[in-house]
C-alpha cells in the first residue's frame, strides 16, 4: 500500500473523534494498576506518564516498511527536503524502507498514530500531551545543540510601524491564534496574557488561521494586527527570508517552553524502539537542517514525564487538559476552522494575467 493510501483518511480531521468511540479499538485493559489520562486503549502501570508496552506480545508491531511525519507547525511541504537526508539515513540504520509523509493538521497527525498508520512523528509541543494520552505515543527526543535541548517562547508580534507598545493595547483588535491545540499558538496565551490586561474571547476573539506560518505572514500582509507565534518558527521564516525582521517588532516574550518532541508508537517491538533511538541519537543535522533549525545539530533524550511538566501545566490551567473530552472538543474546532479558512479561500477570484 502506498503511503499516500495509508493517510487518506487522516486527511479528515474530524475522524480522531469518531475513532476515539469505537468500541472494538478500545481494548481497554481491565487489569490495568494505573492509567492515569491515558486513553483506555493504554495503560501505565510504572507511572512515567505514557503507554506501557503491551503485555501480549502478539500485538507488538515490526512493520516492514516505516512511515513517519513532522508536525504541521508550517506548511509541511517545508520540510519535505530538509528532512530527506534524516530519512535516508534511518533506513540505512534501521535497516527498513522509511517513508516521510506530510500531514496537513495536528489532529490527522495524532489520529494516524493511533490508528497504526504512523510508527514515529514529531509532534509541536501543545499535541504532543494529547498524542501521549489519546494516541500512545512515547516521546523520547527533541532538536538541540551539544548537550542542550532548545527551547522556544510564545511571543507577540505586531508590525513594526504599528502604534501597539503592550498587549492591552490589542483589545478588539485582529488578534491570530495558530489552532487549538497550539501550546504558543492558542494555550500558553490563554494562560499568560490576562495578567497583562489582555483576555482572549472577552478582550478579542481569537481568529485561528491555521499554522504559525500563516499567523506570521497575516500580520506582515495586514490581515492581523498580532500574533501569538513560536519563536523557533519566528527565527526560520526570517532565516529563510521568507518575510523581514525589520518588518516586526515583538511586544512580548514568554519563559521558555520545550520544542517540538519525537515519538514513536507504544507497540513497537523493544527492539525496534531502541535501534530507532539509537539512529536518531547517532544522527548530526546536515548544514541545510541546522540552518533551518536554529543551530541545532541532533536529537537528544528526554522525558515527557520531567521536561513537558510546564507545558501539562499550561493545559490544564487553559483549560484544556489533555483527555478525550478536550481531544474531541478540540479536534472539532480546529475542523471548523479548517472548513472556514478554505470556504473564505475559495470565495477569493483567482488572478489571471
Amino acid at each position: 500500500m502506498s503511503p499516500k493510501a495509508l493517510f487518506s483518511s487522516a486527511r479528515n480531521v474530524l475522524l480522531p473523534a469518531v475513532l476515539l468511540t469505537l468500541s472494538g479499538f478500545s481494548l481497554a485493559q481491565d487489569d490495568c494498576p494505573n492509567r492515569g489520562q491515558l486513553d483506555t486503549a493504554y495503560c501505565d502501570a510504572n507511572n512515567d506518564l505514557v503507554a506501557d508496552l503491551p503485555t501480549n506480545k502478539s500485538r507488538h508491531r515490526d512493520p516492514s516498511t516505516l512511515v513517519w511525519a513532522y508536525t504541521p507547525v508550517e506548511d509541511p511541504a517545508v520540510y519535505a527536503n530538509i528532512f530527506k537526508p534524516f530519512t535516508d539515513h534511518l533506513e540505512k540504520c534501521v535497516g527498513k524502507k522509511t517513508v516521510y509523509y506530510p500531514v496537513q493538521s495536528n489532529a490527522a497527525e495524532i489520529e494516524a498514530m493511533r490508528s497504526g498508520r504512523l510508527h514515529f512523528a514529531g509532534f509541536s509541543t501543545g499535541p504532543t500531551g494529547f498524542a501521549v494520552n489519546m494516541a500512545g505515543a512515547v516521546p523520547f527526543a527533541a532538536k538541540g545543540v551539544g548537550t542542550e535541548v532548545r527551547g522556544y517562547n510564545l511571543l507577540a508580534i505586531v508590525k513594526s510601524g504599528s502604534a501597539f507598545q503592550k498587549l492591552s493595547d490589542l483589545k478588539g483588535k485582529k488578534v491570530a491564534h495558530t489552532s487549538p491545540s497550539s501550546n504558543s499558538g492558542n494555550l500558553a496565551p490563554r494562560v499568560l496574557f490576562p495578567s497583562l490586561g489582555l483576555t482572549p474571547d472577552n478582550d478579542y476573539k481569537p481568529m485561528m488561521s491555521g499554522g504559525h506560518d500563516k499567523s506570521i505572514l497575516g500580520v506582515a500582509s495586514g490581515d492581523y494586527e498580532m500574533a501569538a507565534v513560536a519563536s523557533d518558527v519566528f527565527e526560520r521564516m526570517i532565516t529563510r527570508g521568507t518575510v523581514k525582521k525589520d518588518d516586526f517588532r515583538v511586544i512580548y516574550r514568554s519563559a521558555t517552553f520545550p520544542t517540538s518532541s519525537f515519538a514513536y508508537a507504544h507497540d513497537l517491538k523493544p527492539e525496534l524502539a531502541t535501534k530507532l533511538q539509537q539512529c536518531f541519537y547517532s544522527f548530526r543535522f546536515t548544514e541545510p537542517m541546522q540552518k533551518e533549525f536554529n543551530g541545532d545539530d541532533r536529537f537528544l533524550p528526554i522525558s515527557y514525564a520531567k521536561d513537558w511538566a510546564v507545558v501539562r501545566d499550561v493545559a490544564e490551567k487553559s483549560g484544556t487538559p489533555y483527555n478525550k473530552a478536550a481531544y474531541e472538543a478540540e479536534s472539532k474546532r480546529e475542523a471548523e476552522a479548517a472548513a472556514k479558512r478554505a470556504a473564505a479561500a475559495a470565495a477569493v477570484p483567482d488572478k489571471k494575467p
